[in-house]
């Protein structure tokens, strides 16, 4: 019988969620490097190169691939024959690893846990509790799949309750589109089938910890039936051109992940959950003889990129901009940032709405000014912040006329796509909105040379900093007319994609 001691056991749990923060899968890493050598689309092109760039820099510097350094998800199997030396159950164990890893000072992590949900929304400063499932197996071992999940892909899950004769294929395809880019793809879509309603979420949850074997899958061909249907949904979806952060291309998904389970005669359920740029999860065993040894990844297998700005990208002086500059900016055009840049996203943009309402005055001045919405991982030895990435804006298209209208604020910058209210209040008041990459927050905190908080530091990371930047990359999303790159970008792809389909077919014929 197999004795497993709780100090190895939280051990081994903080040791594997460090190690994720900063590396890469292996099998992601080179599933991105054939999309970039094959991705046609400028902007998505440069995209991927950023993710990564920032993937090996992250590997390099050990720090946070992405600045939302996630929802702790832990799948553990223990074998029916372990003994355990421990005092604390299995899930109180998980959470005093979550704790140590994410309170390490040598790569503190990003506390983005929230308790009481629908009320006050407390941070537990420790990024517990995590979302553990256990389940009793045969065996004398401890298996660990382990998985820090991004808000921005979490929050594009879906659940449908089809009819059984319904197509799961074109359900998907009509999910995809609606996802939008804040799962910030390409990544890879977990699929659950059958079971119950709660087991098809499960299903797709556990499916996104498996290896990427497309290609190989694709060279083999299907075997059985759910082969054939991630090979469908995988071509389908890609032929969507909605590409790297969803500014057309023709990599969207790396992957599609599948697992099933028998149902009700008279149901299908159905869960799709996308994995982000951001991937991050490992597996390890326990059998008794100590912490898990993680080895850490040859830099060598990494795919030689390595991004650098482009000489046709616009240098902005964010001290010095004017309405009147960016009326000439273009969706898809690439800038260079540097100056100072206000930030703030969902808690601050709440307590500036309550102030507005009540007539107070804002403790920051936001006329003429840009807005980066972002919650940043803490700053440790040099750094002026830590990783920085942006986080999704639609979340912040509620506020947006009030800001535009009420604060005299020039532009915004954050990642993915805006709503039709928000575009229209954008070509209203003639502003502008700005992506940066998501995926790429290590990179993108390079330009940031110093963070001053200005206001809310009750707030934590949701705090209001100004940054000081230089050349921080950020593409054109939507003018100053309201014309936007992730209707137009995905539009033109998708329209190549066919256009080229058609073609290879006339030539096969």
């Amino acid at each position: 019988m197999t004795t497993i001691d709780q100090e190895d056991f939280i051990q081994s749990i903080a040791d594997a969620l460090q190690y994720i923060s900063y590396y890469h899968p292996l099998d992601y890493i080179q599933a991105l490097g054939r999309a970039y050598e094959a991705e046609q689309s400028p902007a998505a092109k440069d995209a991927i190169a950023q993710i990564l760039s920032n993937s090996r820099m992250c590997a390099e510097g050990k720090r946070p691939l992405c600045q939302d350094t996630g929802i702790v998800v832990a799948f553990i199997k223990v074998g029916m024959q372990v003994k355990w030396d421990a005092a604390l159950n299995v899930e109180q164990m998980v959470n005093e690893g979550v704790r140590r890893a994410y309170q390490l000072p040598e790569n503190k992590l990003r506390a983005s846990m929230v308790s009481d949900p629908a009320g006050k929304r407390a941070n537990t400063k420790d990024n517990t509790p995590a979302v553990v499932h256990v389940s009793l197996v045969k065996g004398d071992k401890v298996e660990v799949s382990i998985a820090a999940k991004g808000g921005g892909s979490e929050n594009k899950a879906k659940l449908a309750m089809l009819n059984p004769n319904d197509s799961i294929a074109d359900w998907i395809l009509s999910v995809v589109p609606q996802m939008g880019a804040g799962w910030c793809p390409p990544g890879m879509l977990g699929i659950g089938i059958g079971g119950s309603a709660e087991k098809a979420v499960l299903l797709a949850k556990e499916s996104l910890m498996a290896p990427i074997d497309i290609h190989e899958l694709k060279a083999k061909g299907a075997s059985n039936s759910i082969e054939a249907l991630r090979l469908e949904i995988f071509e389908k979806v890609n032929n969507l051109g909605i590409g790297a952060q969803g500014l057309g291309g023709l990599a969207t998904v790396l992957d599609v992940k599948i697992l099933d389970y028998p149902t009700h005669a008279a149901s299908l359920p159905v869960a799709i959950i996308p994995n982000c740029a951001a991937t991050r999860h490992v597996h390890f065993e326990l059998d008794g003889t100590g912490v898990a040894v993680l080895e850490a990844p040859d830099l060598n297998a990494w795919p030689d990129v390595h991004w650098a700005p482009s000489a046709a990208s616009l240098r902005v002086n964010l001290d010095t901009i004017t309405q009147a500059d960016i009326q000439t900016w273009q969706p898809g055009q690439t800038l260079l940032l540097s100056g100072k840049l206000l930030t703030g996203r969902d808690a601050a943009h709440k307590r500036i709405q309550t102030m507005l309402a009540a007539g107070e005055k804002l403790p920051v001045d936001f006329n003429n000014r840009f807005i980066y919405y972002v919650g940043p991982v803490d700053a440790v030895r040099d750094e002026a912040v830590g990783p920085a990435g942006p986080t999704t804006a639609t979340r912040m298209d509620g506020f947006t006329e009030m800001m535009l209208g009420q604060t005299g604020l020039l532009g915004m910058v954050g990642k993915a796509e805006r709503g039709a209210e928000t575009i229209a209040a954008i070509a209203k008041y003639r502003s502008v909105y700005l992506t940066a990459v998501g995926g790429a927050a290590y990179l993108v905190s390079k330009a940031i040379k110093k963070a001053e908080v200005l206001a809310f530091a009750d707030l934590g990371m949701e705090a209001i900093y100004e940054f000081t930047v230089q050349d921080m990359p950020v593409t054109v999303a939507v003018d100053s007319q309201g014309v936007s790159v992730h209707s137009i970008g995905p539009a033109l792809w998708q329209e190549k994609i066919a256009q080229q389909h058609l073609i290879e077919m006339r030539t096969t014929s």
